[in-house]
């Protein structure tokens, strides 16, 4: 069994920044690929960036590139999300999860992602 525990969300104004991080239980973390999500409210789960196994390699959706940077540090089996340049559209639940058995690399498909956190809500303020 996997677990994923984000932290760090909040309430920050538009332009500003946060970090979000997801601990992650798992003796071989460092063979996971790790994703980012996000829900607004109303609207379908949507991708928001991936990250490979050994953190060589990113992937991020259209919408974040340039303001969202994803790392991981497996010694501490820990995935991090820092968003800057914040906008209210931004705002959200954002979730963490764990692809065990990546078939397509760093996926942007939902149904490929094999466990997942409890999210963390983040509201950007105009």
């Amino acid at each position: 069994q996997v677990q994923l525990v984000e932290s760090g969300g909040g309430l920050v104004q538009a332009g500003g920044s946060l970090r979000l991080s997801c601990a992650v239980s798992g003796r071989t973390f460092s063979s996971y690929v790790m994703g980012w999500f996000r829900q607004a409210s109303g609207k379908e789960r949507e991708f928001v960036g991936a990250i490979g196994a050994s953190g060589s390699t990113t992937r991020y959706a259209d919408s974040v590139k340039g303001r969202f940077t994803i790392s991981r540090d497996n010694a501490k089996n820990t995935v991090y999300l820092q968003m800057n340049s914040l906008k209210p559209e931004d705002t959200a639940i954002y979730y963490c999860a764990a692809d065990l058995f990546p078939r397509y690399g760093l996926t942007a498909r939902l149904d490929e992602y094999d466990y997942w956190g409890q999210g963390t809500q983040v509201t950007v303020s105009s």
